[in-house]
């Protein structure tokens, strides 16, 4: 259960000890969250990484409204197949077992498939975060088939199972098209085969935290079969961190200030060590690496050092150094914790 944060000060110690641009919009007052370690006696340090969570590119073929990579249609930054050849070289020689693609929609990344094509040929496991409309966009007519045949994992968005919930975050008819995808899938035998895994994630429609996962999910299961005759493995229930796009809805609705305010009051210690930063690597679409996907949507470097990228680092010195942090961080340890798996506690 929660563990309550214990009083802190907002004084000096507090102080945020990065420098970050005003239009990432993390707020200046308030406890910075290295502060509240350091209150908890705790450290945040890398483990020895077992997962590349690689962003493939900005371009999306939908423009959310808590995106926090600021995806959209317009968006021209992608990962280049020489920068991919060279992730692959360096994975190799890590002995990478597994790799989180995200985007923007990764898909839509010119390379992508022969990308997971050359993954799989060092058996490495593949998560492709896939926001389901993607699977009828101009090209793609096979994709969902190309997926089942590699028995890649996929993990697609449905923050809610209504469509005005649906379509007031990502978009109008994007509800109806997400239910065909998936119905799509379930042909295909994602989420009813244990072989093809269908994780759906929800996030909050405002600002305000999850619900309890495990109910939420046998709501989603309850609606979406009982609708739709949808299966799916698992959902994953993921709070939205204030950074970009949401961040930016939260200042000008006057919430940003109060949510976090409500990330801070619900700081659970026990969710610390399973947070995601510390047993993977992050990196951009121009293979800079980063310790989580938040920090490289905000410029924090890996460790809050120099700027690096993923060929200039030792696979083998990463483990115990220290994770950089900003007060956006309270976002992944309120309440039941939250990463790109889900919840942290029960």
């Amino acid at each position: 259960m929660n563990e309550f944060p214990i009083e802190v000060s907002y004084g000096q110690n507090a102080e945020s000890t990065f420098e970050v641009d005003s239009t990432h919009l993390i707020p200046s007052t308030g406890p910075h969250f290295e502060y509240m370690l350091e209150q908890h006696k705790l450290e945040l340090l890398h483990t020895t990484p077992n997962e590349l969570q690689i962003n493939l590119g900005k371009l999306c073929n939908l423009a959310c409204h808590h995106c926090h990579v600021d995806a959209g249609p317009k968006r021209t930054e992608i990962m280049t197949w020489e920068t991919m050849e060279r992730v692959l070289t360096w994975a190799q020689e890590a002995n990478v077992k597994k790799v989180d693609l995200t985007g923007g929609a990764p898909e839509l990344n010119p390379n992508f498939r022969r990308f997971c094509d050359e993954l799989l040929k060092q058996n490495i496991e593949i998560t492709s975060r896939c926001n389901i409309t993607v699977l009828f966009e101009s090209g793609q007519s096979d994709l969902a088939q190309w997926y089942a045949e590699r028995k890649i994992r996929l993990v697609c968005s449905l923050p809610c199972y209504t469509e005005d919930n649906v379509d007031a975050q990502r978009g109008k008819g994007v509800f109806d098209k997400s239910i065909a995808g998936l119905q799509l899938l379930n042909t295909l035998g994602y989420g009813k085969n244990p072989n093809l895994t269908l994780d759906l994630v929800y996030n909050p429609g405002g600002a305000f935290l999850p619900p309890a996962q495990a109910g939420l999910e046998m709501d989603y299961r309850n609606m979406l079969n009982e609708n739709f005759g949808i299966h799916f493995t698992s959902l994953l229930a993921i709070t939205n961190l204030p950074v970009n796009r949401f961040a930016h809805a939260l200042q000008r609705d006057g919430e940003l200030i109060p949510y976090q305010q409500l990330l801070v009051d619900n700081f659970n210690a026990s969710t610390v060590e399973q947070l995601m930063c510390r047993h993977l690597v992050n990196l951009d679409w121009e293979g800079r690496v980063f310790d989580c996907d938040f920090n490289q949507m905000l410029d924090i470097p890996m460790g809050g050092g120099s700027e690096k990228y993923l060929w200039d680092i030792n696979f083998s010195d990463i483990e115990g150094q220290k994770v950089a942090t900003n007060r956006h961080c309270f976002g992944c340890t309120a309440g039941a914790g939250s990463s790109c798996g889900g919840v942290l506690t029960d």
